[in-house]
């Protein structure tokens, strides 16, 4: 690897960036720059790869997990967003009352779920203690499931409508059963870019912040980028620095999950979104700039089976979850995958096409069961978690 670096032809520049990561040094903000500047994809996925195959071998992890999503009726008016509605258009949204959503939890009695993910729109009807109860509730039911729930963005507008602060609020939802955070929300950082496409919600800082506080309380998280629009290469870097200078700091983050802007039926409609070559260099630099996050992401269910068993190849080493098809946020703008959802056998079999190994984990990335080598029943093949 390190020798067909030295044979290629690239800069003296990206070979000394090389020569870091092979000698397992941080690169620098201007590097992490020419690397989306001047870096070509089989340049950057060699060097992603390298790190990757380090740190993982060749496994590639998943969950069983399926999604929550409360509402999709919303407070802020995020420019970006194909899924929200906004409260003087709630009659387009949706509301789940609590039953329906324990009853969607009670529907996996008897499957080996072991997540359940909480995100939906901000609504002023649910609140702080409204959620605190339906997560004791969702324990109650089912004690072993790992509630991953609220980014920062709804964590933000419900501890100011309670009054309560960020470490307050946190603590009542730990208290009641939640594990641990998703990276939503974050978007891109610079208040430049944040003005123009999410203005009214959280800041830069107050992501941060919550992140950082449900560190300090015991409860990790992920962190997300919303790529593929109005920002500029910096904008990105300046991103992945904040969060890496965080996780030096509290090392609570397991993951980082670049998040591809998708432009039907948005604000931004008439922004192209970029090509899959794009998509594959962002997963790459993201894997080689982030060097503390033990985990980069793709969502499947965002970018389409065929590019996900691609950047498995580009620094990704977690492709998410079985998913179910409990999740609307990326189909309604416009994803590959309208009805996201696999059964275990068939993701087990799309990381198998490209010679990976295949292994659930748990939230916290311990291994559940390893698939190599496994059989799966008849009973098994037909069951979509």
């Amino acid at each position: 690897m390190k020798s067909f670096i030295e044979k290629s032809s690239v800069s003296p520049e990206l070979k000394k960036i090389a020569e870091k990561v092979f000698n397992s040094e941080r690169i620098s903000f201007d590097e992490g720059m020419l690397l989306y500047e001047k870096g070509e994809l089989g340049f950057l996925g060699t060097l992603a790869n390298y790190i990757r195959e380090k740190r993982h071998g060749d496994y590639v992890y998943f969950n069983r997990n399926f999604h929550v999503e409360p509402t999709n009726i919303c407070v802020f008016d995020c420019k970006f967003c194909s899924y929200s509605r906004l409260l003087k258009s709630k009659e387009e949204g949706w509301e789940l009352s609590e039953e329906q959503i324990l009853d969607k939890l009670k529907s996996y009695d008897g499957k080996p779920i072991t997540e359940v993910h909480i995100v939906g729109g901000v609504h002023p009807k649910m609140g702080l203690h409204y959620f605190a109860s339906l997560i004791k509730k969702i324990k109650e039911i089912r004690p072993d499931i790992h509630v991953k729930a609220f980014t920062a963005v709804e964590l933000e507008y419900m501890c100011r409508k309670a009054k309560v602060s960020f470490r307050e609020g946190l603590q009542i939802l730990k208290e009641h059963g939640q594990n641990s955070l998703p990276g939503g929300g974050a978007e891109i950082f610079h208040p430049e870019i944040r003005k123009q496409i999410c203005e009214d919600k959280c800041t830069a800082d107050e992501w941060l912040e919550i992140h950082e506080t449900a560190h300090s309380l015991g409860m990790p998280s992920n962190a997300t980028m919303l790529y593929g629009h109005i920002e500029k290469f910096e904008h990105r870097v300046d991103h992945m620095e904040r969060l890496r200078n965080l996780q030096d700091k509290t090392n609570g983050f397991n993951t980082f999950i670049p998040l591809k802007f998708r432009n039907k039926d948005n604000q931004m409609s008439h922004i192209a979104e970029v090509s899959t070559i794009e998509d594959l260099r962002n997963y790459a630099i993201s894997r080689i700039y982030m060097d503390n996050f033990p985990h980069i992401k793709a969502y499947w269910p965002m970018i389409g089976r065929n590019t996900a068993q691609l950047s498995l190849q580009f620094g990704v080493d977690d492709i998410d979850g079985t998913i179910d098809d409990s999740t609307k946020i990326y189909s309604m703008a416009g994803s590959e995958e309208q009805t996201p959802a696999l059964t275990t056998q068939q993701l087990v079999e799309l990381v198998k096409q490209v010679n990976r190994h295949p292994v659930e984990r748990d939230t916290l990335y311990n291994i559940i069961t390893d698939y190599k080598n496994y059989n799966f029943s008849k009973e098994e093949k037909t069951v979509t978690a």
